[in-house]
């Protein structure tokens, strides 16, 4: 299936404004990853994913995704609400006491698109490990993706998981790491150093690839579309996808103090008028 690169980036773009807004109008969230990340979530809901919008919590027969660093919930929730998950008027919610939008996304929400609680660091890979083992048990052929934060690589359980699905065979799924060098308190080179990440997980059995520029969309199209085609053969595919965190937005990007914090008024107009309004503010 070909991609409408325009239409893509269009998306993009009103995701962008979204979160911005999201996070400015409850003055709390992380906007700096959900920036970073939003090309990877359009590109994933809008062209690479078989997924269904009415949502049904199994999933037979459909794509899942998971979303590990689950302060990233802004651009989750936006994509959702744009891909027909529910409306996108609800957006306003965000955050807000008894909204089903909280800040690290809930399933005792109910909110479709939800499969599981994250936010704690770590845990999201096993999860998506376990869904892709039920999809080879249940003979359902659909993959399975996860998106996991380059500082959360610093947690214990995902070199586990790592672990695990080569041992398994799981070639149902495709991991992806926001590879930004940035997490809430500097530079993952000062914090908790990664290494070689792409020798990593190559040494623990994984099929790895790069996607240099993961805020271009034509790049972040063709990444996934070569790790569709990588699947089924023995191996778990996982991408890293170098991003910039703050992305879109001239005074986030590529700082680690947007990684939690909410701009105040001139700021959101200040960033406003970097993003262009595409197919309309909720």
């Amino acid at each position: 299936m070909s991609a409408d690169i325009t239409k893509l980036e269009q998306i993009a773009s009103q995701v962008r404004r979204d979160i911005v807004r999201m996070v400015h109008a409850c003055q709390s969230g992380h906007p700096g990853g959900s920036l970073g990340c939003t090309d990877y979530f359009v590109a994933l809901y809008f062209h690479a994913m078989k997924h269904d919008p009415s949502f049904n919590m199994d999933g037979i027969g459909e794509d899942l995704f998971f979303l590990s660093n689950g302060h990233i919930s802004p651009v989750f929730y936006s994509t959702l609400a744009r891909a027909g998950y529910f409306p996108v008027s609800e957006l306003a919610t965000f955050r807000k006491i008894n909204s089903r939008l909280q800040g690290h996304p809930t399933t005792h929400e109910h909110l479709p698109g939800i499969r599981v609680a994250s936010g704690s660091l770590g845990q999201g890979l096993s999860v998506a490990i376990g869904a892709a083992q039920a999809k080879k048990l249940n003979k359902d052929n659909s993959l399975v993706y996860v998106l996991m934060g380059d500082g959360e690589l610093q947690e214990g359980q995902v070199w586990e998981a790592a672990m695990y699905a080569p041992h398994n065979k799981m070639d149902n799924i495709i991991a992806a790491v926001d590879y930004n060098n940035a997490q809430i308190d500097g530079s993952t080179d000062d914090v908790l150093s990664l290494g070689n990440l792409s020798a990593k997980w190559e040494a623990f059995g994984w099929d790895v690839m790069e996607v240099a520029n993961g805020n271009d969309m034509q790049q972040v199209i063709n990444g996934l579309d070569e790790a569709k085609s990588r699947t089924g053969k023995g191996k778990p595919v996982i991408i890293l996808l170098h991003t910039e965190m703050g992305k879109g937005v001239d005074f986030m990007m590529g700082s680690h103090k947007w990684h939690g914090v909410a701009p105040n008024d001139e700021q959101l107009e200040i960033a406003l008028n970097q993003i262009p309004r595409t197919i309309g503010d909720y």
